[in-house]
């Protein structure tokens, strides 16, 4: 994989900083992958939280993942800070695609990309839902040129 397919900080809508932990490092001295979901799952319902959009405890709709890849191009490490970059790729009838892009602080290429999508389901009955009118417009004031199918 060419630099040419690294993503720049400057293609990302949103933008969240992130503190590594010592924790985080593994054996290896770099921050364990199954942390970057971390990073992605912070991201992304923390600028749904600020937008008003998402009450984690009582909110009628919430998102689901439903896939989840992440590509790792550099380590990053502990005592790093993270930017975490968050922009939507497609946006569906009850699904979402987010992309996110993970620097250090500094660096304009990113060390990690992936992308999560969410169906979001009616908290009750767990059954997918059309994204309310709020909630579309926080998701559009982010959203990029049309990606790839998110479904739904």
């Amino acid at each position: 994989m060419g630099t040419e397919d690294i993503g720049r900080m400057a293609g990302y809508r949103h933008h969240l900083t992130i503190p590594t932990r010592w924790m985080d490092n593994d054996v290896y001295g770099h921050v364990n992958n199954v942390v970057y979901y971390s990073y992605f799952d912070t991201v992304v319902n923390r600028y749904l939280i600020e937008q008003g959009v998402l009450d984690i405890h009582e909110s009628p709709v919430i998102g689901l993942v439903v896939e989840t890849q992440c590509r790792y191009f550099r380590p990053i490490a502990f005592p790093d800070t993270v930017i975490a970059g968050l922009r939507v790729a497609r946006i569906g009838r009850s699904s979402v695609r987010y992309e996110i892009g993970l620097f250090v602080e500094g660096d304009q290429e990113a060390r990690a990309e992936g992308h999560f999508i969410h169906v979001y389901v009616d908290r009750e009955s767990n059954r997918p839902i059309g994204l309310p009118e709020p909630l579309r417009a926080a998701l559009e004031r982010i959203a990029v040129e049309p990606g790839p199918s998110a479904g739904g």
